[in-house]
């Protein structure tokens, strides 16, 4: 059996998988089984930020495999402490669990906005408020948080205790906060999933005073939109908020699996042991990998996502063949007047990846695309739209 053969004999059919193999690349260039090169502009959705084979983050994860690769939380690491101290410092959150992935990430959020609600109000205070058209992940918790009922089909009955607002809708909100018994508001400053679509920023900050004012927490899902992607090292920062509960994931691990909950002051303290866990939860290697992931994330490079993001912008936005450009940063979504999927394919044979989110193109590049490479790329896109 060749490579193709093989995966669909053996490997669960959960992905419609291009018809390429990708067998090494570079930062931002890939290489298939054939040779040919191609210009990345998925970065393994939102996880590869300094793109492929970066020797930094190569050299802080081999160091790291050579003391210690695994070790139970019931004793102290130092990637581990490093890694959260970084994190609270720079978001000034209080303190943060690890876990493995974006939806365990925010299935701690909710598990400890949930606590908190309970412990301060009482155990009927559970509901969660999520957006119509958000993803939040995909387990059968994060499922039910998500605002998409396509995700839900196949699954009932999901966890019980999610209503849905309307995006850039406080009144929306406002309502089932009064109908409902709610510990949090959750939600996406942009919209990944849902079409990489940004919310305004009179909403976050309504839903943040609101949430103030009736004592609910904010937990923000920066699982895709963090560790720099929108040209602030979270999102929310964009806004002025200060959520109560941050949950992240891809980008940070750099190509190594690692979620992070960042708890804020309210509820700093809310877990105690015993009331949760993860066994590789603070893995040493996938912290340490972080660390060095973090700590590049700085003031230039944000301003470069800034750039970056301009210049796609104004050579996209009304172009021919380009219905709307959405998005923020490097985290992009194209409406195109042909079908996206045929868009997709196309910028493939002309040797760029780029990815699907609903009905859109998506770009989420690596945060340190060359400028030349970037350029090539998008006008590729700008021809393949234009045809």
């Amino acid at each position: 059996m060749n490579l193709k053969e093989k995966d669909s004999k053996y490997i669960a059919h959960t992905y419609a998988r291009f018809p390429i193999e990708i067998v090494s690349g570079k930062g931002s260039l890939v290489y298939d089984e054939n040779g040919k090169e191609y210009i990345d502009l998925g970065a393994g959705i939102a996880v590869n930020i300094f793109g492929l084979v970066d020797d930094e983050w190569i050299n802080a994860v081999n160091a790291q495999m050579h003391k210690l690769q695994h070790m139970s939380n019931l004793y102290y690491t130092e990637p581990c402490a490093d890694l959260a101290e970084m994190l609270c410092k720079r978001t000034g959150m209080s303190k943060v669990f690890f876990s493995n992935s974006g939806a365990e990430a925010n299935e701690c959020a909710i598990k400890a906005a949930r606590k908190y609600a309970a412990d301060k109000k009482g155990k009927h205070f559970y509901t969660i408020i999520t957006l119509k058209n958000s993803f939040h992940g995909r387990t059968l918790t994060t499922l039910a948080a998500t605002g998409q009922e396509e995700y839900h089909n196949d699954f009932t009955p999901l966890t019980p205790g999610f209503v849905y607002a309307d995006p850039d809708d406080i009144e929306s909100v406002k309502t089932l906060v009064k109908e409902n018994k709610v510990a949090a508001i959750m939600m996406e400053i942009v919209q990944g999933e849902g079409g990489v679509i940004p919310l305004k920023s009179d909403f976050v900050k309504g839903v943040a005073k609101l949430a103030e004012e009736e004592d609910i927490l904010v937990i923000i899902d920066e699982v895709q939109t963090g560790n720099g992607r929108t040209g602030e090292l979270y999102a929310y920062m964009n806004h002025g908020i200060t959520p109560d509960i941050v949950s992240t994931a891809k980008g940070i691990g750099g190509g190594l699996p690692i979620g992070a909950t960042m708890l804020g002051e309210k509820v700093a303290d809310v877990y105690q042991p015993g009331t949760h866990g993860s066994t590789f939860g603070g893995n040493p290697i996938c912290c340490a990998g972080a660390v060095n992931i973090l700590r590049r994330i700085d003031d230039k490079l944000l301003q470069s996502v800034k750039e970056k993001s301009e210049y796609i912008f104004k050579e996209l936005e009304g172009a021919p063949g380009v219905v709307k450009v959405n998005g923020m940063g490097l985290m992009i979504g194209i409406e195109t007047a042909k079908d996206a999927g045929d868009v997709i394919y196309e910028c493939m044979n002309r040797g760029v990846l780029v990815l699907k989110a609903h009905n859109n193109v998506r770009l989420l590049p690596a945060l340190n695309i060359p400028f030349d490479q970037l350029k090539k790329a998008v006008a590729v896109i700008r021809e393949v739209c234009a045809q």
